[in-house]
């Protein structure tokens, strides 16, 4: 397992193909009455990719996620986003399916408005949702569907997984506004939304801490640390990867040169453009539009 970054000393995990040379960005884990993995018994991490998992039998496993305690019930499906500090108390045997995916696999589907979706925003930082028998049902066809297409890799694979995804975290986030009712939330959180929401805004005309601190109306060194804080991020980092995001979109949805891209994007020279984006990715732009088609097509 690799570690990506030391946020906090707290190790980040990235989301590892199922074998090599497979897909990095996308991933289905079945559990049929043993144990997952206990390399990370009971300590603190984070992921670098979204997880939903569907319980079906627990047996009283107890988790923490963002230092909150709880106990894995059956017929529930549990959810966490990038960053979020996990740790696995213990384990029983389990019966459950779960379903792996980075931000990237996200962008990269037709509809990039998955991305706002109730489920994966979590605006009230819920972590589980009940299902009804029907409910059940309904998530237990999806995630068959997706089981199969994962199995069977194809030209048409990756877009039946996002389809599959789509419908999924749709209906998910169905059930997540009617579970999850609006709740103040705390000053600090609220630093942490505002600015990621200006970040979304504003990412192609600021590039600079600074100039997110005087939208906000606090100091530079403020912002950096809440945010840090609360996300186990850098500041600069969230800019850097929402700008390494949009960079991708661009890559794979259009045919404009890395020059254009770079402009639009808000940088001054293409040629800054190409180096900060193999520092983000370990890949030219040019080297990622060929592997990411060849991939996706």
């Amino acid at each position: 397992m690799q570690i990506l970054s030391d946020a906090l000393q707290v190790p980040v995990y990235d989301l590892e193909a199922e074998e090599p040379g497979g897909n990095k960005h996308f991933r289905v884990y079945n559990f049929e009455g043993h144990p997952p993995h206990h390399a990370d018994l009971l300590i603190p991490h984070r992921k670098d990719h979204y997880l939903f998992v569907l319980i079906r039998q627990a047996g009283g496993t107890r988790q923490w996620l963002d230092m909150a305690p709880f106990t894995l019930q059956d017929n529930t499906v549990y959810f966490s986003a990038p960053n979020q500090i996990i740790v696995k108390e213990g384990f029983a045997k389990l019966w459950a399916t779960g379903i792996a995916f980075t931000d990237e696999f996200l962008s990269l589907q037709e509809s990039a408005s998955l991305s706002k979706l109730p489920v994966i925003r979590n605006p009230q930082g819920g972590h589980k949702l009940a299902l009804t028998e029907s409910d059940r049902q309904f998530v237990e066809d999806l995630l068959a569907k997706i089981n199969v297409e994962y199995r069977n890799p194809g030209e048409w694979q990756q877009r039946m997984l996002g389809a599959y995804l789509s419908v999924l975290l749709t209906y998910l986030s169905r059930l997540y506004v009617e579970q999850y009712k609006e709740k103040e939330i705390s000053a600090d959180k609220m630093l942490l939304k505002s600015f990621l929401s200006k970040v979304n805004e504003c990412f192609r005309e600021l590039h600079e801490v600074g100039e997110y601190a005087s939208l906000l109306h606090i100091s530079a060194g403020h912002l950096s640390e809440e945010v840090k804080m609360q996300s186990g991020k850098p500041a600069i980092k969230h800019i850097h990867e929402r700008l390494t995001l949009e960079a991708r979109r661009l890559l794979f949805h259009t045919n404009y040169s890395s020059k254009e891209i770079a402009f639009d994007l808000g940088f001054a020279e293409a040629s800054y453009f190409n180096r900060f984006f193999k520092r983000e990715t370990g890949q030219t732009p040019a080297e990622f539009r060929a592997s990411i088609r060849e991939m996706y097509h």
